[in-house]
C-alpha cells in the first residue's frame, strides 16, 4: 500500500510558502558583472506539427529573460537566452540538447512538449547531469533528478476532469481519444484503470489513437457518435496534440455534434490554439488545465500586460504552459540566488521547497518529486477563445507514479538526501533505480 496521504502528500505542504521570498532576493542590480553571461536553453518546436503550440512558449521564455535582466540579471550576470528549432522531429531534440549543455554551454535549458520529446532529451540531462524545466501536461510515471516537472501530473488533470464530468454532466460512457505517443497512452490506461475502479463497465470505454498531424476525421467522429447514440450520456477526454486538434474540431461540427449532446475535455487546447480555429463548433466544451487567461487576478492582469507590451500585440493570448515556464524561470532564479551559484547539483537541491507565486493568486511549491503543487481548472470555451471558468480547486501535489496502477501504486519519489530516489517502492522499503 502506498504511504497515506497526510503522510505521503499533505505533509510535503509544509514546505509551501518556505522559501517564497527567494523568487526575489537580491534586489535589482545597476549594472552586469563583467564577464560571461550565463546561458539559459530554449527548446521548442518552431516549425512541424507542434509549432502551433511550443512557438509561443519560445516566446514567453524571451520575454522572462528580457525581464530578468531588466532587474539585474542573476549573481550579477545577464542572461542570455540559446533558442533552437528541434522541428517537432522527437530524435532531433536529443542532439539539440546535447549541443545546448555541451556546445552552448547553457545550465539549464527550458523546453519540450510531448512526452516523446522529453523521453528523448532525458539521458542527455542525466548522462551531463543538466537541468531540464519541462511545462506541459503529462502521464507522469516518472521522476528524474535532472527534470523539473511544472505541467500537470494526471491527478492535477485528468482525473479531476473526469471527475468534474461525472458530478455535472452524469456522464456514463467515455471516449478516450489520443494522438498515439507515450503520454495519450499512459493517460489513457492510468484514465481506464480510474473508470473501472468508479465502476464503469468495460464495455462503455472507447479507446481510439491516431497520428500526429491526423487530417482525415469523419470516420472517427461518426464512430464517435455511434459511440454516444446508446442511451446512455457521453463524452469524449482528448489527449489529441498539435494541430490534429483543428480538423478534429471541425468535423465535429460537421456532423451536429454539439457540447451539449457529447462533451468533449481536452488537455492539450488552450488560448493559443483556439486562436486558429472556428469556435463556433467548439462553445461549450471543455478544458482541463491549471491557467486560464480569464482568471481574474491582478498578478495575472501584470503578466498579460507585459506579454502584451513585449510581443507587441495587444490580442495575443497566454495560456497554461506559458504559466508553467513563468514558474518553472521563477523557480530556478530563486534556487541560483539560494544556492549562490549555477552548479547543477547545487540548484538541484536549492529548488526543493521553492515557492513562488503563480497567475491564480497562490503559491506553486517545487516538491521532492520535483513536481510542483497547482490549482485545477475546468473551462468552458466561449465564442471569443477564452475559457469560462466553471470549477477550481485548492493547490493540488502531483502525483508522480499513479495509484490506479499495479506497477506503480507502491512507487513514491523523494530526491533529498539521504532517499535520493525516483521510485522508492514503499512495500518492499528499495530504491527501484533510475526512473524509465
Amino acid at each position: 500500500m502506498k504511504l497515506p496521504v497526510i503522510n505521503r502528500r499533505s505533509a510535503l505542504l509544509g514546505l509551501a510558502g518556505a522559501a517564497g521570498a527567494l523568487a526575489f532576493a537580491g534586489g535589482t542590480r545597476s549594472a552586469f558583472a563583467a564577464g560571461d553571461t550565463i546561458k539559459v536553453g530554449v527548446l521548442h518546436s518552431l516549425s512541424g506539427t507542434m509549432a502551433i503550440s511550443e512557438t509561443t512558449l519560445k516566446d514567453v521564455m524571451l520575454m522572462l529573460i528580457e525581464e530578468q535582466n531588466k532587474k539585474g540579471g542573476l549573481l550579477g550576470k545577464k542572461l542570455e537566452a540559446v533558442v533552437v528549432d528541434p522541428a517537432s522531429n522527437w530524435p532531433l531534440f536529443a542532439e539539440k540538447a546535447r549541443e545546448l549543455i555541451t556546445k552552448d554551454g547553457c545550465v539549464a535549458t527550458f523546453g519540450c512538449w510531448t512526452s516523446v520529446s522529453r523521453k528523448s532529451v532525458l539521458p542527455v540531462f542525466e548522462e551531463l547531469n543538466s537541468i531540464l524545466f519541462y511545462p506541459v501536461q503529462f502521464e507522469g510515471e516518472e521522476s528524474s533528478k535532472n527534470i523539473f516537472y511544472t505541467g500537470a501530473a494526471p491527478n492535477q488533470q485528468a482525473i479531476p476532469a473526469v471527475d468534474y464530468l461525472m458530478a455535472n454532466e452524469d456522464v456514463k460512457r467515455w471516449v478516450l481519444a489520443g494522438t498515439d505517443y507515450v503520454y495519450p497512452r499512459t493517460t489513457n490506461k492510468i484514465l481506464e484503470a480510474y473508470l473501472k475502479a468508479k465502476g464503469v463497465a468495460p464495455e462503455d470505454i472507447m479507446i481510439n489513437y491516431t497520428p500526429f498531424g491526423q487530417s482525415d476525421w469523419q470516420t472517427i467522429v461518426s464512430d464517435i457518435k455511434k459511440f454516444g447514440s446508446a442511451g446512455k450520456k457521453t463524452a469524449v477526454v482528448s489527449t489529441i496534440n498539435g494541430d490534429a486538434n483543428v480538423p478534429f474540431y471541425k468535423e465535429l461540427g460537421n456532423q451536429g455534434i454539439k457540447a451539449t449532446d457529447i462533451p468533449v475535455v481536452a488537455f492539450s487546447v488552450g488560448e493559443e490554439e483556439l486562436a486558429g480555429m472556428d469556435k463556433k463548433p467548439l462553445v461549450g466544451h471543455l478544458a482541463a488545465w491549471n491557467y486560464f487567461m480569464s482568471v481574474d487576478t491582478p498578478e495575472n492582469k501584470a503578466f498579460i500586460d507585459k506579454w502584451h507590451a513585449f510581443t507587441k500585440k495587444a490580442n495575443r493570448t497566454t495560456n497554461d504552459p506559458m504559466e508553467a515556464h513563468y514558474i518553472g524561470f521563477n523557480m530556478w532564479v530563486a534556487a541560483v540566488t539560494a544556492a549562490g551559484t549555477t552548479d547543477s547539483d547545487a540548484v538541484q537541491d536549492a529548488l526543493i521547497g521553492i515557492s513562488v507565486p503563480n497567475l491564480s493568486g497562490g503559491l506553486s511549491t517545487m516538491m521532492p518529486n520535483h513536481y510542483i503543487t497547482k490549482p485545477v481548472l475546468i473551462g468552458e470555451i466561449q465564442e471569443d477563445g477564452q475559457f469560462n471558468i466553471v470549477q477550481q480547486s485548492p493547490m493540488v501535489v502531483g502525483d508522480e507514479w499513479s495509484d490506479y496502477l499495479d506497477g506503480s501504486k507502491d512507487l513514491i519519489a523523494d530526491w533529498r538526501k539521504p532517499m535520493s530516489c525516483g521510485n522508492f517502492n514503499v512495500k518492499i522499503g528499495k530504491c527501484g533505480g533510475k526512473a524509465a
